[in-house]
Order: C-alpha cells, then structure tokens, then sequence
C-alpha cells in the first residue's frame, strides 16, 4: 500500500470498530445471525424478534451439537419470575417452537420452571446491538467455538463487543445536517425544517419556528416522534397536543426550536411500541408493558439533542416539557438549561391511564392532572 492509502480507505470505510458494528446492524435488522466476541469469549447471536420456524431450525443446526440459548435482559428476566440484575441465558430443550420462544420474550403471564444463568459480556453487547436495530432485546446464542459456526457459508459479521458499547457516541459525531428549506405549516407558522442524518441512516429534524436568537436562551421542545399521536391523533397520548401547544408557545415566545427525534416509543421503535400497547391493553401501565418486553421504561439518549443544538449554534435554552429528566440529560452533555416551561394538554378518557403513570412513575410533571384527579375524588366522593 503507497503512503497515504491507510488514510484514504479509513475517510471512505470509516473506523474499522465503527464498520464492524454497523455491518452487524444490518445483519440484526435483516435477521441474520452475528459472531460478537470479547477477549477469550465469542459468540453467535440471532435475534428472536422476527424468527420463523424455518430461521428457528437453521440455527439449531448452525449451533449444533450444542443446544441454543435465550438470552434476555434482567427486565425480561424479572418478568419471567427470576431473580437477576444482569443478562440470563435460559436453557432450551431443543423442542420448543416459535409460539413458545415468542412466549419467553414478549408474553406478560409467562411463568414456568427455567434453567438460567449468566449472559455473558458478549451476549450483553447483543442485546445493546438488538436494541440499536429496534429488536426486542432478546437473542439465540450458541459459542462460536461449535462446529457450525465456525464453517458458516458465507462468512458470518463479525463484531468486537467493545466497539459496540463505544458506538453510540460515534454515531453522534457522524451526525450532519443533511439538507433543510423553508415550510410554511397550517396555522400560519414559519418554520425551517433542518434535517439531520447519522452514519446509520437516522433522521431526527430540527424545526426552527420563526427567527429566534441563538445568543440569547432559546425556548426548545425536544419532541420524539410519534406517528399515532403526532400523524393520526391518536387519544391515547398527549404527543400530538404537546406538538401542536409546543408550535403556538414558539410562536408567542417569537421563536424557537422543535427538535424531532427519531425515538419513537420512548425508544424502543414502532413495532415494539404496538406489543407494548397490546400489553397494556391486557392491563399493564406504560412502564410496565416496557420493561416486560425487557427494555428499560424509557431508551431515550439526548445526547443527539445536544449534538443537533450545537450544530445549529444554540448552547442556551429554556425547555418546554413535563419531564424533568430532559433537563438534566441535556446539561450533562454540556447545553446550559436556564429553566423549564410545562405543556399542559387535554385529558381524556384513553390518556388518563398513561398520564397517570408518566405522573406516578416516571417522574413528569403533570400538575393538571394532580388537579383533575383530585377534583374527579372530590365529585365521587
């Protein structure tokens, strides 16, 4: 190689960690099986999120003549009635089907005696991986060490479990602003839509409303995308009122910034979103059908909210929201809050169960609701 081509390939492929790690995104996403390995361990990972019958056979015989594990997170695993504060590898038979393995993952009632133990480091860097992929966080492993996996035909990603933990970050510095323009919305407000792009092809949209002042405290709503509530008006949550209040406070203000991020369901995705509404449609609140598919009751990291802020040159701000933990995350990653600004939107008969629990466990800020519920007693009583 001439002087200068090692530099050449690394600005057109990108950092060797970072390429692994995005080859085994698309592997995930596509449901494909990935070897994860840290130092004297490794692994072959498939996620269970989207298994057939025919892809569940495959990879009994790919890890053959050992048995498959189910790994799942310690969420899942109290779920399921196990003791864990760490990843659990459950122990299969070897005769169980889709309905079952689904049953493991996803079911809120599932209960029954189960062998597990300790993940494992490379099995907990699959479940971060499944996670950025927007799987269920739930994956067949066998060693890479059997013989099936070491023949694989054609060759199997592989991916250092250690730049999967540092991914995040670079995918943040990857971050541009992809193209941008006027947009005149309904209502008569004058917003440019500045959209922002990542190595992984991520979309998360600044809308600047108005002209504000970025040398002076900015008022900023940090919106996660919702295509129910934001598109369709969905009743069951407040997002597609907070968006609409968050555009006229901006207008009054005489400008600010709307940031929509692409964190759909708290971050878990759409899909996983839906089998949490099924879930809680058997009874769970918002928290708990999240954290019994295994994710944490809230995946989001604003730390691309801050990274898109400093792109567009704005370091100080005042936030529209009810939750007090976008405060604190956004001035971790260095943007100076000086305040927050509630956005009280209508209760109604399908939201007053999932604000109630955004109220009582998750720590937002509804004082509205503090009143309608006190008021609802009063009228009971």
């Amino acid at each position: 190689m001439r002087n200068g081509d090692a530099s050449v390939v690394l600005s057109l492929f990108g950092a060797p960690g970072q390429v692994e790690v995005e080859r085994g995104l698309a592997e995930f996403r596509g449901g494909r099986p990935v070897r994860i390995s840290t130092p004297g361990q490794s692994i072959v990972a498939l996620p269970v999120d989207g298994i057939d019958a025919r892809r569940l056979a495959a990879f009994a015989a790919f890890a053959a003549p050992a048995l498959p594990r189910l790994v799942i997170t310690a969420r899942r695993a109290r779920a399921l009635g196990l003791d864990a504060s760490d990843p659990l590898a459950i122990a299969l038979a070897g005769t169980e089907d889709i309905e079952t393995i689904e049953a493991l993952v996803a079911d809120a009632d599932t209960r029954g005696p189960l062998e597990a133990g300790p993940a494992g480091a490379p099995a907990k860097a699959a479940i971060t991986l499944a996670k950025f992929a927007q799987r269920l966080p739930a994956l067949l492993v066998a060693d890479a060490d059997a013989a099936g996996p070491a023949y694989a035909d054609p060759p199997l990603v592989s991916v250092d479990a250690e730049s999967i933990a540092k991914f995040r970050r670079s995918v943040l510095q990857s971050l541009t602003i992809a193209g941008e323009a006027q947009v005149p919305l309904h209502g008569g407000h004058s917003t440019r839509f500045v959209v922002f792009r990542d190595a992984i092809g991520g979309n998360s949209i600044a809308v600047v409303v108005g002209k504000p002042d970025f040398s002076k405290a900015v008022p900023v709503r940090l919106h996660s995308a919702c295509l129910t509530g934001d598109v369709f008006g969905s009743r069951r949550c407040d997002c597609g009122d907070q968006l609409k209040l968050a555009l006229a406070r901006l207008d009054e203000a005489g400008g600010g910034v709307i940031l929509y991020l692409d964190q759909e369901g708290r971050g878990v995705g759409l899909v996983n979103k839906m089998r949490a509404y099924e879930l809680q449609d058997e009874g769970l609140d918002t928290v708990d059908a999240n954290t019994t598919l295994g994710f944490d009751d809230d995946e989001r990291d604003y730390g691309i909210a801050a990274r898109m802020l400093e792109m567009l040159g704005c370091t100080r701000v005042r936030l529209l929201t009810n939750n007090p933990a976008k405060l604190d995350s956004l001035a971790g990653a260095g943007i100076e809050v000086l305040g927050r600004l509630p956005l009280y939107t209508p209760i109604n008969a399908d939201n007053r169960r999932y604000l109630t629990a955004k109220a009582t466990r998750a720590g937002h800020r509804l004082d509205h609701l503090v009143t309608a519920l006190s008021e609802t007693g009063k009228a009971d009583s």
